[in-house]
C-alpha cells in the first residue's frame, strides 16, 4: 500500500508522479484504488478559463454571418447583356468597379423600393424571351 501525500507548510500537496493513484494497472496486475479527496478550490486559472467563452461569445456577436449565395443561370437578349456592359463602364468611369451580378442586384433593389405601378410598367416593357440555351452560332 502506498502512503498518502502529506501537505507541506504552504498547505499544498506535492505533485504525484504519472502512475501514482490514477487507478492504472501496476506491475503485479492489480489496480490501485485512489482515496476519495475533497475537491480542490478553484484556482485563478480555472476562473480565467470560464471567462474565455464569454469573450469568444462577444466576438461572435460582432461577426456578421454571410448569407449563402445561390448560383443560377438565365437567358437574356444580347441588347440587355450589352446594357450591362455599358452600365459597368459608366460605373468604372465614376471610379467604382462593379460586377454584372451586382448591377442585377442593384436593379432589384430599385424595383423593390419603387411603387408597384412602376414595377408592373417595367415588367411590361421587357419582352419575353424563350428560355433555355441559345442555339450555337457558327
Amino acid at each position: 500500500m502506498k502512503t498518502q501525500a502529506t501537505r507541506d507548510r504552504s498547505g499544498k500537496r506535492p505533485h504525484a508522479s504519472p502512475g501514482e493513484g490514477t487507478g492504472a494497472a501496476t506491475d503485479s496486475g492489480k489496480t490501485a484504488k485512489t482515496p476519495q479527496t475533497a475537491p480542490k478550490p478553484q484556482s485563478r486559472k480555472t476562473v480565467l478559463a470560464e471567462d474565455a467563452p464569454q469573450r469568444v461569445a462577444r466576438h461572435r456577436k460582432e461577426h456578421v454571418k454571410q448569407e449563402k449565395v445561390v448560383r443560377d443561370t438565365f437567358t437574356m437578349p444580347r441588347e440587355d447583356y450589352e446594357r450591362l456592359t455599358i452600365l459597368k463602364q459608366r460605373c468604372l468611369d465614376a471610379g467604382m468597379a462593379v460586377k454584372k451580378s451586382e448591377l442585377v442586384r442593384a436593379g432589384l433593389l430599385l424595383l423593390a423600393s419603387g411603387p408597384t405601378k412602376r414595377l408592373l410598367a417595367a415588367v411590361k416593357a421587357v419582352e419575353p424571351v424563350k428560355t433555355g440555351r441559345p442555339p450555337k452560332s457558327k
